[in-house]
C-alpha cells in the first residue's frame, strides 16, 4: 500500500510539473512574440520562463542533475510548442494576449510554487524554507522572462499581489499534509488556493499596503 501511494504521489508530482512547464511557456511565448522576437527569442523565453525557478531551486538545494536535464523529453516539449504555437500566437490580440499571460501564469505559479514546496519537504527542509522554495520555484520563471523582455519584474512592481499568492498557497498545502490531508486535496487545495488568489488580486487589484 505505501509503494502504491508513493507512486501515485510520484506520478502526481510529475504530472504538476509538465503543467506548470507548458503554463509557464506560453505565458513566455505569447510576450516575447509581443516583443516581435523570432523564432530563436521565443524558444528562448519561453524555456527560462518554464525552467528558470525550477532550476534556481534545484541550486539552492543542492540537487543534481537539474531537473530539466534529468529529463530531456521537458527540453523536446518546449521545442515542439514554440514550433506549433507561435504561428498562432500572431492572432491574438493586445487584450487577448494580455488576459491570456496572466492566466497561463497564474496557473504556473500555482502548480510549480506547491511542487516547489514538496520537492523541499521531500529533501528534509525545514517549513518555512519550504514554503520559500516553492515562492522561489512559483515566480522565479516569471522574473527571468520579464528582465528579457526589458521589463520590471511583476513580483517587484508595487501592483496585485503575486509571491503573496504563492507564500499562502505553500502554507496550505504544508498544513493539510501535517494533518495528514490525503495527497492529492493537498496538492489541488496548494495550486487552487495559489491560482484563485492570483486571478481575484487582477480582478479586483488587490494589492500589499504601501
Amino acid at each position: 500500500m505505501a509503494l502504491t501511494i508513493q507512486v501515485n504521489l510520484s506520478t502526481l508530482l510529475q504530472a504538476i510539473e509538465v503543467l506548470g512547464i507548458v503554463a509557464f511557456a506560453m505565458s513566455g511565448f505569447i510576450e516575447a512574440r509581443r516583443r516581435e522576437m523570432d523564432m530563436v527569442g521565443i524558444f528562448t523565453v519561453g524555456f527560462i520562463t518554464a525552467f528558470g525557478g525550477g532550476t534556481l531551486r534545484d541550486l539552492l538545494l543542492d540537487q543534481r542533475p537539474l531537473f530539466w536535464v534529468e529529463r530531456q523529453e521537458y527540453v523536446l516539449l518546449i521545442f515542439a510548442l514554440a514550433l506549433v504555437i507561435t504561428p498562432f500566437t500572431r492572432h491574438l490580440s493586445s487584450g487577448r494576449a494580455e488576459k491570456f499571460i496572466l492566466v497561463a501564469d497564474a496557473l504556473g505559479l500555482g502548480l510549480f510554487s506547491v511542487l516547489g514546496t514538496s520537492i523541499a519537504e521531500d529533501a528534509g527542509m525545514p517549513l518555512f524554507v519550504c514554503v520559500m522554495m516553492g515562492v522561489i520555484t512559483g515566480i522565479f520563471g516569471g522574473v527571468l522572462r520579464d528582465v528579457l523582455c526589458n521589463e520590471i519584474p511583476l513580483v517587484l512592481r508595487r501592483g496585485q499581489l503575486y509571491a503573496t499568492c504563492a507564500f499562502f498557497g505553500c502554507w496550505v498545502a504544508l498544513l493539510l499534509d501535517k494533518i495528514n490531508a490525503p495527497e492529492s486535496l493537498t496538492v489541488s487545495a496548494g495550486i487552487a488556493v495559489t491560482c484563485v488568489m492570483r486571478l481575484l488580486a487582477v480582478r479586483f487589484d488587490l494589492r500589499l499596503p504601501a
